[in-house]
């Protein structure tokens, strides 16, 4: 599996409240130690000279890119992925602000051998949080319509959306190409109507790990029942 790590100094969206020790440097030698540091290409955006120094330290494959924004930087993730690889080739487009379990890489990797769709090791909190108090607009009495299935390691749901990190194939992306392209037009890019067009139209599924092997480090938005602060 190759891991395109989208690297920037800026944080999306503003101040969020996160995990205290989950920085940016934290979480980019928690995926090196999870996926192996010859499975990564950083696609820095604008890096400063001591983010730079930390990557080149950790003896990562550079892509710099002059954006300002996610979107692109997700662009530029998309076509080096297309361009380096084929097939059946498992491919992880990763945002910045993630950590994972040791084991993440096996689990991710057999739920992409298993489903013809989009993967992720992220149980999103949103999934459990009612539409009547501000949450996912599919959830009611605390949870989603899904078929709850399993690989050899872990137990997957049919999901209806999440965040822009995720694996699949170099196949699936390709054949995607034009609506990842759709719905990353703006500077933020639109995971939940891309994940909706994706399964209301074309019948391509999202598939979550139960419980899950990677979170957002937002203190809010943390995959459940893990203690992740260690």
């Amino acid at each position: 599996m190759k891991v395109y790590y989208r690297l920037s100094n800026q944080s999306a969206g503003g101040h969020k409240d996160k995990l205290p020790h989950a920085t940016k440097q934290h979480c980019l030698i928690n995926t090196v130690s999870v996926f192996g540091k010859n499975n990564i290409t950083v696609i820095g955006d604008n890096l400063n000279d001591e983010t730079t120094k930390m990557v080149e330290s950790l003896e990562l494959k550079l892509t710099p890119v002059s954006n300002g924004n996610g979107s692109s930087t997700f662009r530029d993730a998309l076509n080096l992925a297309l361009e380096e690889n084929s097939g059946d080739d498992i491919i992880y487009l990763l945002e910045d602000d993630f950590l994972h379990k040791p084991k993440a890489s096996k689990i991710i990797q057999e739920g992409v051998r298993r489903y013809d769709g989009y993967i992720t090791g992220y149980d999103h909190p949103d999934k459990y949080l009612d539409k009547t108090i501000g949450g996912n607009p599919f959830i009611d009495s605390g949870g989603e319509v899904t078929r709850l299935v399993k690989t050899n390691s872990s137990h997957w749901k049919i999901t209806n959306s999440t965040v822009m990190s995720f694996a699949t194939t170099h196949n699936r992306l390709k054949a995607d190409k034009d609506l990842l392209y759709k719905h990353s037009s703006d500077n933020i890019t639109n995971s939940f109507s891309l994940f909706l067009e994706l399964s209301q139209q074309y019948g391509i599924p999202c598939m979550s790990s139960i419980p899950g092997v990677s979170t957002h480090v937002e203190s809010n938005w943390l995959s459940p029942l893990t203690n992740w602060n260690k």
